[in-house]
């Protein structure tokens, strides 16, 4: 049986333990052999981590201490995998530069908060986003900086009518992306800013689908060089 670990905490907005619980579930239902962590020390135990297939993190604007984030950084690198959604990976350590690059990618804005906008499919053909179709969320949308050697899936627009943000009018933003980093896969959405957003059944489906290619459950190369197979 695979064997994943749920790490949540850090800024309760993000609602980790309610946002957890949803992939919790799913994790179960699909076979795994779920650990879950509200502390980060797991992440200093090579044997526990050499163990995973993948490590999924919930923690918004937190601190990482050098032994947790060495340890981490280490396991991905030697092939476990990590897959997360929104700030509890995409903004979780704002002083890490080291876990930054691993996601590939970091939250620096969401223009006018809650607002209604479009998250458009790229790539139909991947396992995560096959089948699925332009789609419709009312949350917020993430102004990202983000790495190009990310393999981008879905991506959204920006509108530049909120937030007096009018220079970023046409900018189109990844929106969910898989990469390697080492021999780990690692795959971000940065939809789901609360439990109620997973409401929406593309939403929900890219990050099952995210987290089950991650941990090798789903077939797809993480590069087009097909590298990773």
């Amino acid at each position: 049986m695979k064997k994943a670990l749920v790490v949540r905490g850090g800024w309760n907005g993000h609602e980790p333990f309610e946002c957890t619980d949803v992939f919790i579930s799913f994790l179960k239902e699909s076979g795994f052999d779920v650990t879950v962590s509200e502390d980060m020390d797991p992440y200093t135990d090579e044997g526990f981590m050499k163990s995973l297939a993948v490590v999924v993190p919930c923690w918004t604007m937190g601190e990482i201490s050098k032994e947790q984030w060495n340890g981490l950084d280490a396991a991905i690198r030697w092939g476990v995998n990590i897959a997360g959604w929104h700030g509890g990976m995409g903004d979780s350590f704002r002083q890490n530069t080291g876990y930054q690059f691993m996601v590939g990618g970091q939250w620096v804005a969401h223009p006018g908060g809650i607002i209604e906008y479009e998250v458009n499919i790229i790539d139909p053909d991947d396992p995560i986003t096959a089948g699925l179709s332009d789609f419709a969320v009312k949350s917020e949308q993430y102004y990202m900086h983000v790495d190009p050697c990310n393999e981008v899936l879905a991506t959204t627009t920006f509108t530049g009518e909120f937030g007096d943000t009018p220079w970023i009018a046409g900018c189109v933003m990844p929106v969910a992306w898989k990469r390697t980093y080492g021999k780990g896969r690692v795959f971000y959405s940065s939809l789901g800013h609360v439990a109620g957003d997973f409401a929406v059944p593309e939403l929900k489906t890219i990050m099952e689908r995210g987290i089950l290619w991650a941990a090798g459950e789903l077939g797809g190369c993480c590069c087009s060089s097909g590298c990773c197979k």
